[in-house]
């Protein structure tokens, strides 16, 4: 037996994407494995696609859907196969499934996803689009896609979703974008409706949608920047907000990278940890904040901005940073010169990670000098001045200036 042939006798798990035309869209070498297995795990929709194909035992996911795979896991060693909509592995149960299986103890053998099926019909380049999945997940994570002239694919949830998508849309301001909603791609029932967001009434369509937005806005639309430092304006706020020269330059200092997780100490409104998350979707940030009514101002910015999976704390530094996970990357915003706040973030932060702190007050800077005295680091002063009306002329205004402490961890 070669070694090609030795693996492939490993490969106890098949999984097989199916599409909405069932058997008709799958080959040979998928129907074999499906006859051929065992058990045959899937939705009860890919089971009822398959069923003429399936020989062993038909078993449903379970209701809540299992994580851990823990039934598929049991049988390790035995013929499974698992059906998956279209490529398992685009925010499919492949993926899941791979936490858990090797690689080379699975053969996978994809269909055309549900993003390619739509593209196929629109004339679309995937490459030039931007796409999302909203399936069980907050619509405003559009948020940050919603740029002039944008063209974006979202898988969503369910019959309403397409409906609930266009009145979010309109009520950004979004009203003009044109949408099209695809049903049951690649199957019989398959059907495109067309209209603009802001005509979007009552209507339902079928669960297994796709739904298409080409953006188009008004002059007073709002949008998300891909700069750092966003306008003020964006985030409700009561005073107690990083502003936008000061937040470009912070985000600067704290540097991220793909994955990495944030502490935002002393949050405010929120405006740092919401600016480090729109840098890119792997990034995770925790915003700490001991003031209530703050804490659900953030929650609120949370969602206007659409990073719904940054977490808040309620609760005062250093207690409030018990058993929260290791992060890369510290921001200290307010709070910093309390008693032992400055001391838990740095003994917080792990190896190589980031710690920056600003300071406006006299107090707040005396703890940041005593830090960089003993620590290193950098420590930087930033001043900005705008122009405003001095009597019947105009002069420059300074805001208060800002020290930042920048400090790497050995």
């Amino acid at each position: 037996m070669t070694a090609d042939q030795n693996m492939a006798a490993g490969r106890w798990l098949s999984i097989i994407g199916i599409g909405e035309d069932g058997l008709d869209g799958l080959g040979a070498e998928a129907r074999r494995r499906i006859a051929e297995a065992d058990i045959v795990f899937g939705g009860k929709r890919h089971l009822a696609l398959a069923e003429t194909e399936i020989k062993g035992e038909s078993k449903p996911w379970p209701s809540p859907f299992d994580s851990e795979m823990r039934a598929i896991l049991a049988l390790r060693g035995r013929k499974v196969c698992v059906l998956a909509s279209g490529d398992p592995f685009l925010h499919g149960v492949g993926t899941t499934l791979a936490r858990h299986v090797p690689a080379d103890e699975m053969r996978v053998i994809p269909a055309a996803s549900a993003f390619s099926l739509a593209a196929s019909q629109l004339g679309w380049a995937l490459p030039e689009i931007e796409t999302v999945s909203l399936h069980g997940k907050a619509i405003s994570l559009l948020r940050l896609l919603l740029h002039p002239g944008a063209r974006i694919l979202a898988l969503t949830s369910d019959a309403d979703a397409p409906g609930k998508i266009a009145n979010y849309l309109t009520e950004l301001g979004f009203g003009l974008s044109r949408l099209t909603v695809l049903e049951a791609l690649g199957g019989p029932d398959e059907r495109l409706t067309t209209l603009r967001a802001d005509s979007v009434k009552s209507e339902r369509f079928n669960p297994l949608n796709v739904l298409a937005v080409e953006v188009a806005s008004t002059a007073a639309t709002s949008f998300i920047s891909l700069a750092s430092g966003q306008v003020d304006d964006l985030f409700e706020h009561d005073g107690q907000l990083t502003k936008r020269e000061i937040r470009a330059l912070t985000l600067s200092s704290l540097a991220p990278l793909r994955g990495e997780l944030l502490w935002d100490i002393g949050a405010g409104s929120g405006s740092i940890s919401i600016e480090w998350m729109l840098r890119h979707f792997s990034l995770k940030a925790i915003a700490i904040e001991a003031d209530p009514e703050r804490a659900a101002r953030i929650g609120r910015n949370v969602q206007a901005l659409g990073v719904p999976g940054l977490k808040i704390v309620h609760g005062s530094a250093p207690d409030a940073l018990e058993g929260l996970p290791t992060p890369d990357a510290i921001f200290v915003g307010g709070g910093g010169s309390e008693a032992g706040v400055m001391e838990a973030a740095v003994a917080a932060l792990k190896p190589g990670g980031r710690l920056v702190a600003n300071a406006v007050t006299l107090e707040m800077e005396a703890v940041l000098i005593a830090q960089h005295a003993v620590l290193g680091g950098e420590l930087i002063r930033l001043a900005v001045s705008r122009a405003a009306p001095v009597g019947s002329m105009r002069g420059w205004r300074p805001a208060m200036p800002v020290t930042q402490w920048i400090w790497k961890k050995p």
